[in-house]
């Protein structure tokens, strides 16, 4: 009990400084022995601490997908990474890191411990000593694995640090060496629990055996330390990223908050700016701690940066969720002898806000624009991109041909997209009701299906085919073509007045566009034109194109900002129907 008694009762930093008896000998040795306790005695005192491809093996996830997440952001892209994407790149043996010793770059090979296979392991509820920790090990069924394991288990149930010192103190006596996937499970565990020093310490140990570490531990150590009161040290963590890679977005978003807990409000900013010139799409979580942290503050300069962000969601066309929302009208209310005062309101379907009577833009280009708009995709998306990896050249002449002598059209439906809209249905069902549907509101309807649509099967039904066929213009493509390219140009070509029906976001075809002005026209075009569907109990759902446009507006004294309330609008592409509007009353004297 004596071998772990002191690593359980002192903190990592007071133990080094109570080691420095050892520091003649390697200091990196005597890092380890002082952090976890271990005894000046001649078997241990000659540690090599290699950090061998026989002991450094891939940290498996598994270990760090236990800890507690925090809210995800309610958004519609990608969240931050969590515990068990820090370890990622080292459980796909993608690891490369430089020893102190030399410039040597090892490749680790893939190591991964079952993630099933040992899912009942129980970790221990008081420190072990070495001979209990080796009687554990050898009744383990695979004991090559036990300490991997078992430090995954500990991380599941976060187990108390002291419990995770004495195995780390009973692995570096029995093998002389702590292996660099053990020590970034131990940080792990570590930065769950917000132990700052034992953060600091492990840190030490790593620096000075390797002169740069993978990307799991970098984001490991950046969000430890980035919460607690050595946050500054995050920030030149940050600085070491930046000379081996681009560092990720969660390491700027840990360091963006920190800084903005402490009121560090410019630097907060810069590293909010850095990010996005490095083309990482910050989170609305990182979003809104900038608004909940600068509220009550006098600062022109801060003001115009979150101004900024809005008008960020607006090009981006990024809909807030309630709660960035919430933040963003405390934010407004706060700004001192502002007076601006916000409530959350539907618009209504003219565009009008009943709040405010002020009249939203419109969805609809002008000629001018949509001319532009329409030669600018027909040259850079349908003919400058890749198109014709999933068609033929001959194939899209045909159809052309095929439009320009039918033209033009009201609708036009992506009829494969809307056969899968109720999974329950009949394929070819599920497109007839849409076409009913559709053909009391549009005169002429144009459906690009696919050839195995006209072979008489269970799904594709002749009779119910041609039925359809009665009522809309069908253009039937190979079955491996993508149709994305023949909706875009039917719809285009047929005039301002078309409509097309589609679930899909069409976002690779937006980032084809080759300047911000003609994307933004893009979106505004899609808002106004793409009818939306869902299926609605027995039935679909058509939901109209918005007259206005739905993306954050300003005037200068008011600002309408568009937000996604609930679960089905935040994970769709359906256009959201709660706006806030803020308003700046002017006092009357």
């Amino acid at each position: 009990m004596a071998l772990f008694s002191q690593s359980c009762q002192y903190g990592l930093q007071v133990l080094l400084r109570k080691s420095r008896v050892f520091w003649p000998a390697s200091r990196c040795c005597q890092l380890f022995a002082a952090s976890f306790g271990i005894p000046k005695r001649d078997k241990v005192s000659h540690f090599n601490f290699m950090t061998s491809s026989s002991t450094a093996l891939p940290v498996d996830p598994q270990g760090t997908d236990a800890c507690p997440a925090k809210k995800r952001s309610e958004i519609d892209y990608e969240e931050e990474k969590g515990w068990d994407e820090d370890t990622q790149e080292i459980h796909e043996g993608k690891l490369r890191f430089s020893s102190s010793g030399g410039a040597l770059k090892k490749q680790l090979t893939n190591h991964t411990v079952s993630r099933h296979k040992f899912a009942t392991v129980q970790p221990p509820e008081r420190p072990l000593c070495a001979e209990e920790w080796s009687r554990l090990r050898e009744s383990f069924q695979s004991p090559e694995v036990f300490e991997e394991v078992m430090f995954n288990s500990m991380i599941r149930y976060k187990s108390p640090i002291d419990v995770a010192k004495s195995l780390l103190t009973h692995v570096a006596k029995s093998n002389g060496d702590i292996g660099y996937n053990l020590l970034v499970k131990y940080l792990a565990l570590c930065v769950q629990q917000g132990k700052t020093s034992e953060i600091c310490d492990v840190y030490d140990i790593l620096k000075i055996r390797f002169k740069t570490l993978e990307s799991g531990a970098y984001n490991l150590l950046i969000r430890g330390l980035s919460n607690s009161d050595q946050w500054r040290m995050a920030l030149t963590l940050l600085e070491e990223v930046k000379r081996v890679t681009v560092p990720s977005r969660s390491n700027y978003e840990s360091c963006i908050k920190a800084a903005g807990r402490h009121q560090e409000m410019t630097l907060a900013c810069e590293l909010y700016h850095e990010m996005l010139a490095k083309d990482l799409v910050p989170t609305l979580d990182v979003l809104q701690a900038l608004f909940d942290h600068s509220r009550g503050m006098k600062n022109s300069a801060l003001r115009k940066e979150l101004f900024g962000i809005l008008l960020y969601l607006r090009e981006n066309q990024v809909y807030p969720h309630k709660t960035l929302m919430r933040s963003i009208k405390l934010w407004f209310e706060s700004i001192p002898e502002e007076n601006w005062k916000g409530h959350l309101t539907n618009i209504k379907d003219s565009g009008q806000c009943p709040v405010c009577n002020h009249q939203l833009e419109d969805s609809e280009l002008t000629e001018e624009e949509y001319n532009n708009l329409r030669e600018k995709i027909i040259r850079d998306v349908i003919h400058g991109t890749d198109t014709f990896r999933k068609t033929s050249p001959q194939e899209f002449e045909a159809f052309q041909t095929f439009v320009e002598n039918r033209l033009p059209f009201d609708i036009v439906i992506d009829g494969l997209n809307i056969s899968h809209i109720m999974p329950r249905k009949v394929q070819c069902e599920n497109l007839f009701e849409a076409v009913n549907c559709l053909a009391k509101d549009y005169a002429r309807l144009l459906v690009l299906g696919r050839k195995h649509m006209l072979t008489n099967s269970s799904n594709w039904k002749r009779e119910v085919m041609k039925q359809m066929q009665n009522k809309a213009d069908f253009f039937f493509a190979e079955n491996i073509s993508e149709d994305d390219a023949f909706l875009l140009y039917a719809t285009l070509r047929s005039g301002k007045h078309c409509k097309f029906v589609t679930r899909d976001f069409l976002r690779d075809h937006k980032a084809c566009l080759s300047d911000s002005v003609t994307r933004h026209l893009f979106r505004k075009w899609q808002r106004g034109h793409q009818i939306v569907f869902s299926a609605g109990g027995k039935r679909i759902k058509f939901l109209p194109a918005c007259s206005y446009d739905c993306v954050v507006q300003t005037t200068g004294d008011t600002w309408h900002i568009p937000y996604k309330d609930t679960f089905e609008e935040k994970y769709s592409y359906q256009i959201p129907r709660k706006w806030l509007c803020l308003q700046q009353k002017y006092r009357t004297t």
